[in-house]
């Protein structure tokens, strides 16, 4: 299950692709509301990922950075629902190749070899 063996590419990518949708204006939300669900989500898949992988620091320090962005994006400037998704996905996107290759899964589910006779 290609799931298992890349958690952190699947769910940094999963809360980019949100980013995106936010940053293509699809939503009715303001720039604050954008900003706090766009950093809640990011917060949240992040934690995940982090959870599922070994060591848990690289991810966790993408997560963190990737939701501060966003929030600080959100409510420390006066910017637009674009830019809070456009913040987002860009903070995913260098982090996650910047950490990919200093995390393994927590847990290889896939054999590696026969299982039996």
């Amino acid at each position: 299950m290609k799931f298992v063996r890349e958690p952190v590419v699947i769910l940094n990518t999963l809360s980019a692709i949100l980013g995106l949708v936010v940053s293509l204006g699809f939503t009715g939300l303001t720039a604050e509301q954008a900003g706090v669900i766009v950093a809640l989500v990011s917060a949240i898949l992040g934690g995940i990922a982090a959870a599922m992988t070994r060591p848990i620091a690289p991810q966790a320090f993408t997560a963190i950075v990737a939701a501060g962005a966003t929030a600080v994006a959100a409510f420390g400037y006066e910017v637009s629902q674009e830019t809070v998704g456009a913040i987002n996905t860009l903070a995913l996107a260098v982090l996650t190749l910047l950490t990919r290759v200093q995390v393994t899964p927590s847990k290889d589910q896939v054999p590696t070899g026969p299982t039996g006779v």
